[in-house]
């Protein structure tokens, strides 16, 4: 019983956290190489635990920092 529960409950860390395999690359557009995203409002939740307002905005910021950040999920973190 022990075991069932510790797996059980294994399976739903995962499940909530996601694996790297879920995770995704931003769709990156021109826009933002110049620093310059669109105001439209469709959050993601990056690897870094940080929700932006677009994947435009994500790509910003990894073009400032030089990180690989990726979309852990749609929506907030």
């Amino acid at each position: 019983m022990l075991r069932m529960s510790i797996l059980l409950f294994s399976m739903m860390i995962l499940l909530a956290t996601g694996s790297p395999e879920t995770y995704r690359q931003p769709q990156c557009i021109e826009m933002a190489e110049i620093m310059a995203c669109p105001l439209n409002l469709a959050p993601v939740c990056g690897t870094d635990g940080v929700t932006y307002a677009n994947d435009c905005d994500l790509c910003v910021q990894r073009l400032k920092t030089k990180a690989n950040i990726l979309i852990a999920k749609d929506g907030s973190c």
